[in-house]
């Protein structure tokens, strides 16, 4: 299968300030509005396109995933554990302690599935292979038997097919993604098959050869999963069988998550990082850490609420 190589006219949300590593995107179809969060930033922040309003809160810990609440607020995955959050007060309401050590461990990316359950997985900040995937149901949040190709150090990725019969995972430091059958209604997980893997980085190779590493991902309404890689500057579209059937440039090095969004979710809106990255490389990508936007052909899946 041919990969096509597109170039989407990409633009920042107009009048937000750049994120220091912004993650989790996801478009509230009642708010008509964008939330992402900053994990080292310590921000939840929400935009609506209609008014270009942005708010920010600040945050006592690091928001990792966020994802909408039947009944309204947020569920959001901070390092220090699962809380319920409400941007009308500001207020949040503990759900569960972290089930590790925050010291050496912290929630990273999830996602809600069509059942309402959270599935949220971890980051070792050690990068030793001990990140783990839970999923918050039935108000308790259980660590899942996972058998996976390989370590998993930076538990990402997360998505759901169409038909709700397979989750897909990714590790970004080993660049490989993992897709798992699903039991829908019992949310058991089947052993991992490899969905795709890409060349690592090399010793010494320059940025503008590698491709980058799995980052966070969204699925189209025509089940192709599109992915953020890490350092790659760019976005790739993979289609069900796991091949790559378009590439997208993009104007910063470091994309971690892509969403779709506005009335028609054809808006892909992007979010990116900065943090840590050379000052030579700001100078030359001043859109790094901002929110990236674009119109795209395909529409994508309106997000799932925690229930």
């Amino acid at each position: 299968m041919s990969t096509e190589h597109t170039t989407l006219e990409w633009q920042p949300l107009p009048g937000v300030a750049p994120s220091v590593l912004g993650e989790s995107p996801f478009w509230h179809p009642d708010e008509a509005a964008l939330y992402w969060c900053d994990i080292p930033g310590q921000a939840l922040n929400r935009w609506h396109p209609g008014t270009t309003t942005h708010q920010r809160w600040p945050q006592p810990s690091h928001p990792a995933s966020i994802a909408p609440r039947l009944g309204g607020g947020l569920l959001v995955a901070y390092r220090d554990g699962l809380f319920e959050w409400d941007p009308a007060t500001d207020q949040r309401r503990r759900l569960c302690n972290a089930p590790y050590k925050p010291e050496e461990e912290r929630f990273n990316d999830g996602k809600a599935d069509a059942h309402g359950r959270f599935w949220v997985g971890t980051i070792h900040e050690a990068r030793q292979p001990k990140a783990a995937l839970y999923c918050w149901a039935g108000g308790q949040l259980q660590r899942i038997p996972v058998t996976t190709t390989g370590p998993i150090t930076v538990s990402n990725g997360l998505a759901f097919s169409l038909q709700g019969d397979h989750l897909y995972r990714s590790c970004t430091s080993s660049h490989r993604i993992d897709r798992h059958a699903l039991d829908a209604h019992t949310g058991a997980l089947g052993p991992a098959q490899v969905f795709a893997r890409f060349e690592p980085k090399q010793p010494g190779q320059d940025l503008t050869t590698y491709g980058g590493r799995p980052d966070g991902a969204a699925l189209d309404c025509e089940g192709h999963y599109w992915v953020a890689m890490f350092e790659g500057q760019q976005l790739l579209r993979l289609a069900p069988n796991g091949d790559v059937v378009q590439r997208h440039p993009l104007p910063t090095r470091c994309p971690t998550m892509p969403c779709f969004g506005g009335p028609d979710l054809r808006t892909l809106f992007v979010t990116t990082a900065r943090e840590n990255r050379p000052p030579s490389e700001l100078a030359q990508q001043p859109l790094a850490g901002c929110v990236l936007s674009a119109r795209v052909p395909v529409a994508g899946l309106p997000v799932n609420f925690v229930r």
